[in-house]
């Protein structure tokens, strides 16, 4: 007659397996037998008018009425400012490439300027008259018109 092969070890495994499967079981009643705490009512959320989050339905009284046309969906654009209508002289300008600089007489500044900008064609050495607008990369001058001296 042989032994039987079932080891200690072995035997230690199935109780814990077992004892598993029983508080499964006791924690699957558990939850059945107290629904009215674990419900869907308990895991709602609500937003107050501060923006807040609280477990209180919002008051009705204090809803605010929006139109749908004020709803802006994209970030606003920034309206370009400008400044006063200044005297310069072109410094440089290429033709080809559509760009170049004026210097205002007054403060000796530099400004880019772009063909885009322009009203009357222009050389070096013109005297115009410009406004300011802030672009990318700095001011820019626009509107740029020539004077006749």
């Amino acid at each position: 007659m042989a032994k039987s092969q079932v080891a200690f070890n072995k035997k230690e495994k199935e109780k814990k397996r077992l004892k598993k499967r029983k508080e499964k079981l006791q924690r699957r009643e558990d939850r059945k037998s107290n629904t009215e705490s674990g419900g869907l009512d308990n895991m709602i959320a609500y937003v107050d008018e501060n923006g807040n989050i609280t477990d209180t339905p919002p008051d009705p009284t204090k809803k605010k009425k929006v139109k749908a046309e004020n709803i802006e969906i994209r970030i606003p654009r920034q309206e370009k400012k400008i400044i006063t209508e200044r005297i310069g002289r072109i410094e440089f300008f290429n033709d080809s490439k559509g760009y170049g600089f004026i210097k205002e007489l007054d403060t000796q500044e530099k400004y880019f300027v772009h063909v885009n900008g322009l009203i009357d064609e222009v050389q070096e050495g013109d005297r115009v008259v410009f406004e300011l607008e802030r672009g990318l990369k700095g001011m820019n001058a626009v509107r740029v018109k020539k004077v006749t001296p």
